[in-house]
């Protein structure tokens, strides 16, 4: 099937106007450690907001001729486009909106390959050295601002949800905007984007001018969530890790919709983080919500949580099912409580500082074959760890799902094979055979076929 195609040159919008040989030269390297290949396929998934799907692997097989090159010229640089995704353009001419998150990943994605990765000031081997990339990355894609009050909530849920989940996400939104708060999500489709157009409207109507709807994204993920029309700051971080960092140490309430498996991640991870015992007193506001018809989603959920990682894992979240109001309510007075903390402590309200991220949820990781297989999911660890390792069983389905690289390694090698103790196993199975009954791994009308195998 053939896809409608433009061919362009398109200035830059946002602060990257000129560039150095050396950056053009690693940004049109097109071997393996160029940065041509990532740079190339982040480009293709914003060119292609607005056309749903959720398998990169399917993207790239789209538009196989597509291509980008930096021109430069007298005043500056330009980018090239060839065989782009017509859906971009609009009489001619690049969607305003679509411009600057293809700048936006130039941006990132340079500034991540020469400023932090080649750059010995940064430890990436430590906690401490990891944080800091991190507020660098965000600092320097200009999201973070001092002398604001505490109001940003991040919202985490699937990009192929139901319509009448994803109502129910613009519902929230709404009430969210209507009491001023900004909102910062995964910039896809589904419960990354319903969040932000209900919040769009609120502060519309309440004249709140300068809302923020923030999008944060990673080159693995970005092609199967693609940046949605409402994001108007936009950032990619290098992988997963440090995009679930961004999500924390930005935020100050997190609500979670219902999704499926990249939803249950998210979940792990930051249950990882606040089972911590120096993070006991931090409070971190932790919502699931959905409507009615999405209770269920959350009992079993909650189930996998109780008897994986215990009572203590329960009280750090609340389940508010079908009330947006109460919803938006208890999110406003948590962070009061959030503000008032930090205030006592001297932290800021940008950048969660005192928040402590154990080092396995910030190393990067690489959900190979031999890698899923070793997991270490046993009883016999402490609940934050074992959260941690949980974590990356889900975010290897995730890719295996969705990322194109480890689609076609399970597709010349077969599915990842999970091991562990029976009483972690037997909870994790059901729980993901239960997402692929809902149709909670792919787009409704595609059969799934499992990228892992659980071995009991």
């Amino acid at each position: 099937m053939n896809y409608e195609v433009v061919d362009a040159k398109v200035s830059p919008e946002g602060r990257l106007r000129v560039l150095s040989k050396a950056e053009m030269a690693k940004l049109l390297d097109t071997s393996q450690s160029g940065l041509y290949p990532v740079f190339r396929n982040s480009a293709l998934a914003v060119l292609n907001s607005g056309a749903y799907m959720d398998d990169g692997k399917e993207l790239l097989e789209r538009y196989p001729d597509f291509d980008i090159r930096i021109v430069e010229e007298e005043r500056g640089i330009k980018l090239e486009l060839k065989a782009a995704p017509a859906i971009a353009f609009v009489d001619g001419k690049m969607i305003r909106g679509i411009r600057e998150h293809l700048f936006a990943v130039l941006r990132d994605i340079l500034f991540v390959d020469v400023d932090i990765q080649k750059n010995p000031y940064f430890d990436l081997s430590t906690s401490e050295g990891l944080t800091d990339a991190v507020f660098h990355i965000l600092r320097n894609a200009d999201v973070l601002r001092a002398r604001v009050e505490p109001r940003l909530v991040v919202c985490w849920g699937g990009h192929s949800i139901s319509r009448e989940e994803y109502d129910y996400t613009k519902s929230v939104g709404y009430q969210f905007g209507l009491r001023g708060l900004d909102i910062c999500t995964g910039c896809g489709p589904g419960a990354m984007k319903g969040p932000m157009k209900g919040a769009a409207i609120a502060h519309a109507k309440q004249r709140v001018e300068g809302g923020r709807y923030i999008g944060i994204s990673e080159p693995g993920i970005i092609a199967a969530e693609s940046p949605n029309p409402i994001v108007n700051e936009l950032v990619v971080c290098p992988d997963i890790e440090k995009r679930l960092e961004s999500f924390v140490r930005i935020g100050h309430s997190i609500v979670v919709f219902p999704g499926g498996v990249g939803t249950a991640e998210e979940i792990l991870y930051i249950l990882g983080i606040l089972l911590h015992p120096d993070n006991a007193e931090v409070p971190f506001p932790l919502i699931f919500t959905g409507p009615a018809s999405a209770a269920s989603y959350f009992v079993q959920i909650d189930d996998f949580i109780g008897r994986t990682l215990g009572i203590e894992a329960r009280k750090r979240y609340r389940v508010l099912i079908d009330d947006p109001i109460a919803v938006a309510r208890h999110v406003e007075q948590e962070i009061e409580g959030v503000r008032l903390f930090r205030n006592r402590t001297k932290d800021a309200y940008y950048f969660n500082w005192r928040l402590r991220i154990p080092t396995e949820l910030q190393q990067p990781f690489k959900p190979t074959h031999e890698a899923m297989r070793d997991l270490d999911l046993h009883r016999d660890q402490a609940p934050h760890r074992l959260a941690a390792n949980l974590r990356r069983a889900f975010s290897g389905v995730v890719a295996g799902n969705v990322k194109s690289d480890t689609i076609m390694a399970i597709q010349e090698h077969g599915p990842f094979e999970i091991h562990g103790d029976p009483e972690i196993l037997q909870p994790l199975d059901t729980l993901l055979e239960a997402f692929v009954q809902q149709h909670r791994m792919k787009l409704p009308g595609k059969r799934y076929e499992p990228c892992y195998r659980v071995v009991v």
